[in-house]
């Protein structure tokens, strides 16, 4: 070096040690205005262009000199971009006061440090952290950030997003292989992406989901435009190789309900519209109207759980009369629930609160242990014969699905020494048809245990009847909207004739739900329907009615 650095000598009014320094360095004298003078640089920082000195300094480096100046005691860091032999650089400067032994004018020491391989080394592992790699897209967490950067540059206003769920991509995944499932998934999301308007954000947030953020001018009515334009997409099957696949979809959405709503509470909100999309078929929007409700539904949750929990349920059971005889055939055994208020709270709202949020798992659980304990005190209280009939209990799809349904009623069955035959599980068209190959795994483990099967609700649905046939199942229950009206309505007759025969062609019996009235209970034996179930016969009642109500048909028919 031609002279040591400054405190060791003395002052030094050349400074070429500098000229060691690995970095671009320069020794500054500074201004409160923000420019300076170089007393010594080194060939590193002589190289930047351009050059940082003069009138093409960088902002960020002449207001880190100017606070220098003002402040010469503090040491400045700043980030600038300087282009370098053509290209651009990404610098992180630091800007620090010279230690000198006599007086003068201060200098600092101004270095360079060049961060553009870092800074883009983040900036990747960034885009991939905020990406999906399939897609392209932005995956969730990207997808929550843009949420939030729109909120936070385009303000309030009327913001929806939009989730969709691709139906039976799993199986559909399973018959075509792993590799094809994601050609088909950059399909859809192609797809998608030409449906889309100019603004809108689309996201792949899931293996088979995904979201829109979109900016309304019509409110509700907009957004189920937008909907309804996304699902026309898969009116046409997808391409894929020598494959092609048709897929539907599930949609769900929500609206801003107001100014600020944070983008995790619209998600959220979206998700619920969802999960009602699933079952019923439709696109759901979640609006200002049902927020209420959704925070009812979770407090609703957080109490059920607690219930289930603690044995504070109970069932009630409504029987099925035999139309040929008028006698009890069964009951069928349904859920009631009191609140810690003293509310009756009714099926048609804390069934689906337990299905989306997985408590009709230990729910249907519960049905199939106690059904089976009633059975077993009554035949204590018939003295120890057993009682002729059967009850029967409803599985859903969502616990077909999570859980081993076979296994509870084995366990109950069991646990009571009860025989299978007096147990009867109702399943539903939409789980046995979202399903077939599992629906039939079960099926066939209950029917070893001699449990009966019946699909409820049957001609709501959309069964395939080859399944139909196949189904080791022993009844069908007509849909008490094909009964209601029937004795005026030929229509309903028709249908309901249509089934009749359908049932005796496969060997099946046949159960009329909902029924009201002396004429329609006529007039569905006439058709040969085998059972009836409705207020006609009686209303839903406890255990030891329901007993009592058996003893009675023994003595005097019922119909």
């Amino acid at each position: 070096m031609s002279n040591p650095p400054p405190g060791e000598n003395g002052p030094m009014p050349f400074v070429g040690w500098i000229d060691a320094l690995p970095l671009p360095a320069a020794v500054i004298r500074p201004s409160a205005r923000g420019d300076f003078h170089v007393h010594a640089s080194n060939a590193a920082f002589d190289r930047l262009e351009p050059s940082p000195v003069g009138g093409s300094a960088p902002v960020a480096l002449r207001r880190a000199v100017e606070q220098a100046a003002r402040h010469p005691e503090e040491r400045r860091e700043f980030s600038c971009r300087i282009g370098v032999g053509g290209a651009v650089r990404d610098l992180h400067g630091t800007i620090g006061l010279l230690p000198m032994e006599s007086g003068g004018d201060a200098l600092f020491l101004l270095t360079l440090a060049d961060r553009t391989q870092q800074i883009a080394t983040e900036r990747s592992l960034r885009r991939e952290l905020v990406s999906d790699n399939l897609t392209g897209l932005p995956n969730r967490a990207g997808f929550t950030e843009m949420l939030e950067r729109r909120a936070a540059t385009e303000g309030d206003g009327d913001h929806a997003i939009l989730l969709l769920d691709l139906a039976r991509f799993s199986r559909i995944n399973e018959h075509i292989g792993p590799a094809a499932g994601d050609e088909l998934i950059v399909a859809v999301a192609r797809r998608l992406t030409s449906r889309l308007r100019g603004g809108d954000i689309l996201a792949r947030t899931g293996g088979d989901e995904f979201a829109v953020s979109t900016r309304l001018t019509g409110g509700k009515a907009d957004l189920r435009a937008i909907a309804r334009r996304l699902r026309g997409g898969f009116g046409h099957p997808f391409h894929i190789g020598a494959l092609t696949v048709s897929v539907d979809c599930a949609l769900g959405g929500a609206l801003q309900s107001s100014a600020g709503t944070a983008a995790a509470d619209l998600v959220r909100h979206a998700q619920i519209a969802l999960k009602r999309a699933k079952r019923t078929g439709h696109i759901e929007i979640h609006g200002p109207e049902t927020e209420r409700p959704s925070g009812n539904r979770f407090g609703m949750e957080t109490e059920l759980r607690s219930a289930i929990e603690g044995g504070r349920l109970r069932l009630e059971f409504q029987p099925l009369i035999e139309l040929a005889t008028g006698r009890v055939a069964g009951f069928e055994a349904l859920a009631r629930w009191t609140d810690s208020k003293g509310r009756s709270v009714p099926p048609a709202e804390f069934i689906p609160v337990a299905e989306d949020s997985g408590l009709i798992v230990p729910l249907g659980q519960w049905a199939i242990g106690e059904a089976a304990a009633t059975l077993a005190d009554w035949d204590r209280q018939n003295g120890g014969e057993r009682v002729d009939c059967h009850i029967s209990v409803n599985v859903s799809a969502i616990q077909l699905v999570r859980d081993d349904a076979a296994a509870a009623v084995r366990a109950a069955l069991t646990a009571h020494e009860i025989g299978g035959e007096r147990l009867m599980i109702e399943l539903t068209e939409s789980a046995v048809i979202g399903d077939p190959d599992r629906a039939m795994a079960v099926l066939q483990e209950l029917k070893a245990m001699k449990a009966r099967v019946a699909m409820d609700d049957f001609g709501t649905g959309y069964s395939n009847l080859a399944h139909l046939q196949r189904l080791p199942i022993d009844a069908l229950k007509i849909d008490q909207g094909f009964v209601e009206h029937m004795v005026d309505d030929r229509d309903k007759v028709a249908i309901v004739r249509t089934i009749q025969s359908l049932a005796e062609a496969l060997g099946l019996s046949t159960t009329a739900e909902g029924v009201e009235t002396i004429e329609q209970a006529r007039l569905l034996s006439a058709l040969g329907c085998d059972f009836g179930q409705g207020f006609l016969f009686a209303r839903p009642m406890d255990a030891a009615a329901a007993f009592d109500y058996w003893r009675q048909s023994r003595v005097r028919p019922i119909f």
